[in-house]
């Protein structure tokens, strides 16, 4: 999709569609209220070709609520789009986000390809920030996941253009509109492997995309495979792996800002099971084949990287991803195997489909052992966190309240989701085991915090976020703004907790 940006008045722009954004100031209560939308312009002759729509009391303005205007009289666009952002009160520059995908997605069936998204005015909220979220909100809005359909039909909006209001300080907003470009591309790069089948994506073939990706945008990669899980003895990543006829991929990718040598060294630790069978603990047939999406925590951390690459924030990160597949061979580790990790816990195994801890934690060992000062992992690693939380909130866990506070301020930009949850000694109580250290499940009820205080055991003093993503990775019913399929969750909220620690990173003549 082209995007660009432009300072014109919106009743002189030539084009298929404008869209403009609408608000309901009403603010009384009771049943004779009635909404009071309002389009968010200055210019009269947009206002006066809606007059008649906003007047009929059909049109409320909710959130992402759409009315077409053909032949808007005034205006050079061929139709006008409003799109509501629900409540005065309530709106933010993540309704704005939503609202642009949703302006996008209303145009790819109806056969329209050029698109021009006016960002609300007079309001300084929405300032150069809007243009961020509206060109973030408009590529999040375009992908759709029919890859593979053989009379699959191009439906993409091939121009969008953002309308800003003039006086809006150009050049903040055009920093922010590429930023936005950036973001919402990169969280479709982590859509686009999460939503590849598992036939395709092999742990191979995701390590092949991240060294393409990182070559692409000046990243260092190396992706190793069985050889380096043994030399570094990850016996809890290599469990996992030896029952795939499919070899393991350790990815390991390095961004490291010129001239910055002092400072935190973030490690970004990401899930990669490519295919999750269960293993011999095998799941049940219904919806297994949504488990190609078990590697969408490591797809999110390729993703932060890409972006993370291309906006340059002053401080060095290390992603490690942890590939394989989880299948029931004759090889295969069984139930009441003891494994022994990279940091030497042992670990016993009581079902083998809780596997993503087993990656993780080796993964998390690595990453100290490669300099990280400050973890994050994400994962799509429990089907409890979906229970307690449901299809809306994420879950994030940790054991350092400051590095927490810092991805949390983060959420404001990034509009994501995330609910903290409890660690404590009574879970971690669950997890120990009579044979060895820690089992690698503390049974059915806290499922989401007994997984997380597994990965506490390794992350051990290091300040660490724990993000679980398994409720919201995959959207089962289309929204308004995105499509059905995989969310490309917590690439926006990692690329800001990363950001927040860039002007920790201290310069220096010489490199390291």
């Amino acid at each position: 999709m082209k995007a660009e940006l432009s300072f014109a008045p919106l009743a002189q722009i030539e084009n298929e569609l404008l869209a403009v954004v609408a608000v309901d100031t009403q603010t009384e209560k009771g049943p004779d209220a009635r909404p009071q939308p309002v389009l968010l312009t200055e210019d009269e002759t947009v206002k006066a070709a809606a007059a008649h729509v906003l007047a009929s009391g059909e049109y409320k303005a909710g959130t992402n609520e759409t009315v077409l205007i053909h032949a808007p009289a005034g205006l050079k666009a061929k139709r006008l789009l409003i799109v509501g952002l629900g409540k005065q009160a309530k709106a933010t520059l993540h309704t704005l986000r939503n609202a642009a995908g949703t302006a996008v997605r209303y145009t790819k069936p109806r056969g329209i390809r050029e698109l021009v998204f006016a960002l609300p005015a007079p309001d300084s909220l929405f300032a150069a920030a809007g243009a961020r979220a509206a060109s973030e909100g408009a590529f999040v809005g375009d992908f759709d996941p029919d890859t593979y359909k053989s009379d699959r039909k191009d439906q993409s909006v091939q121009s969008f253009t953002v309308a800003a209001p003039a006086g809006a300080g150009e050049a903040a907003v055009r920093a922010a509109f590429a930023e936005g470009m950036i973001v919402g591309e990169s969280q479709n790069f982590t859509r686009s492997l999460v939503n590849e089948p598992g036939n395709v994506l092999t742990p191979t073939e995701f390590g092949r995309r991240a060294f393409a990706m990182a070559e692409a945008t000046g990243l260092k990669c190396d992706v190793y495979s069985t050889d380096k899980l043994h030399e570094l003895k990850m016996g809890a990543f290599w469990s996992v792996a030896q029952g795939s006829a499919e070899p393991p991929a350790l990815i390991v990718v390095r961004y490291k800002p010129e001239g910055v040598t002092e400072g935190p060294v973030l490690g970004l630790v990401g899930k990669g099971i490519t295919f999750d069978t269960g293993g011999i603990s095998i799941k049940p047939s219904d919806n297994m084949e949504k488990m190609k999406y078990d590697m969408a925590g490591g797809a999110a951390m390729l993703g932060a990287m890409r972006a993370i690459a291309l906006l340059k924030p002053r401080v060095r990160v290390i992603a490690i991803v942890c590939a394989t597949e989880n299948m029931p061979d004759g090889k295969a580790q069984k139930p009441g195997d003891v494994q022994t990790a990279m940091s030497g816990k042992t670990i016993e195994i009581i079902n083998t489909d809780a596997e993503g801890r087993l990656v993780l934690a080796d993964g998390l060992s690595y990453a100290k052992q490669l300099g990280a000062t400050h973890l994050i992992d994400a994962a799509t690693l429990t089907g409890a966190i979906g229970v307690a939380l449901g299809m809306v909130n994420a879950g994030v866990f940790s054991n350092n309240d400051e590095a927490l506070g810092q991805f949390q301020a983060g959420l404001e930009t990034s509009g994501e989701k995330f609910w903290r949850m409890p660690l404590g000694e009574e879970y971690a109580d669950l997890i120990k085991s009579d044979i060895g250290d820690i089992k690698n499940t503390g049974g059915r009820y806290g499922g989401a915090s007994t997984a997380a205080e597994f990965l506490r055991v390794f992350a051990e003093d290091t300040p660490w976020i724990h993000l679980d993503i398994a409720g919201t990775a995959w959207i089962e019913d289309a929204r308004p703004y995105i499509a059905k399929g995989p969310s490309g969750i917590a690439v926006r909220s990692i690329l800001e907790w990363v950001r927040s620690y860039g002007s920790q990173g201290s310069s220096s003549s010489s490199a390291s």
